[in-house]
């Protein structure tokens, strides 16, 4: 934020278009500038829809107190006929020590006023979903660039193939990135990095945790999570792997051809439950199935964090495990 000084801050930010990302980046950005000039500056937000003039009217009047103000007013395309007008006369001359920022999604709605808006002077930040593949590429190069690293093009391609193309999940992506490595990234870091990822499961999850494998049923975990895999399944998975590894081990360990009719599920699924009912005995097992259930609950009642219901299962059954080994 070095060089930032109330001169520099643009009196009107018009953020046009309707990419959620790019839009609620620019107000955070908008706002850490005024707060490197000011950092008491007072922040208001209003809805377009919602704002009556004489509210605006007040919201613009000489503070009393002085110091600066910044008024967000979103959904801009809803702006009443009546306040778009007080909007745009304010607009002609405004206060050096108030910033007003627009959020307009750049549609025929309401266009008046971001044409009357753009007409005034205001500063346009921008905020139009991405269409093409090739903005896509650019967009990650820049997440990088912006985090303080280096990122190829072939780079940015190979975490679109990974990640796919909405721009909060790459975004994060890049985050990650930037945590994980010294900054470098070409594509052979994205392809260590996402190897065998993408298709990652609440099966993955549970395959792991029923062999005692906390390392790799947390990290399939996150990442099944981090790229948008319901918490639902994954806790309906971890139940279906325990109950299957229970319902295996009480058949003994004959043949899982022949024990396929009794137990009524196809042949692999015993084999794997076969080798997963290694280390397990009966009491560890029922133990689980209670975790199990425990988290069921906890995932579909709606518990405050799921993903925390989730890693405390997997710890939960992996120790249920150890436990009943000794």
């Amino acid at each position: 934020m070095g060089g930032v000084t109330a001169a520099s801050l643009a009196p009107i930010l018009l953020v046009l278009g309707d990419e959620e990302l790019l839009a609620t980046r620019a107000v955070s950005e908008a706002v850490a500038r005024a707060r490197s000039v000011d950092p008491d500056v007072d922040v208001r937000e209003y809805q377009g829809g919602t704002l009556t003039p004489g509210e605006i009217a007040e919201a613009l009047s000489p503070s009393l107190f002085g110091g600066r103000r910044l008024l967000v007013l979103r959904a801009g395309q809803d702006a009443r006929k009546e306040l778009v007008t007080a909007l745009l006369a304010y607009a002609r001359n405004p206060d050096p020590d108030v910033q007003l920022v627009v959020l307009h999604p750049g549609a025929a709605k309401g266009k008046a006023f971001a044409d009357g808006l753009k007409a005034a002077g205001a500063t346009v930040v921008p905020a139009v979903k991405l269409k093409g593949h090739r903005e896509r590429v650019a967009f990650v190069r820049d997440e990088i660039r912006r985090g303080g690293g280096k990122c190829s093009e072939d780079a940015a391609e190979a975490l679109i193939a990974a990640v796919g193309g909405d721009l909060r999940e790459l975004a994060a992506a890049c985050s990650q990135l930037l945590a994980d490595t010294d900054g470098r990234i070409g594509a052979d870091t994205v392809a260590r990095y996402y190897r065998g990822r993408v298709e990652v499961t609440g099966f993955t999850v549970a395959d792991a945790t029923m062999i005692g494998d906390v390392p790799a049923a947390l990290e399939a975990l996150r990442w099944a999570l981090h790229v948008g895999v319901d918490p639902v399944p994954i806790a309906d998975a971890l139940a279906d792997g325990v109950r299957t590894v229970a319902r295996v081990a009480a058949a003994g360990r004959g043949d899982p051809y022949q024990l396929a009719s009794s137990l009524g599920m196809p042949a692999w699924k015993i084999k794997n439950a076969q080798q997963r009912a290694r280390g397990w005995t009966p009491e560890g097992l029922v133990e689980a199935m209670r975790v199990a259930a425990e988290c069921n609950a906890a995932v579909k009642g709606g518990a405050d964090d799921r993903a925390y219901a989730l890693e405390k299962a997997v710890f939960s059954v992996a120790a249920a495990r150890r436990g009943g080994a000794r």
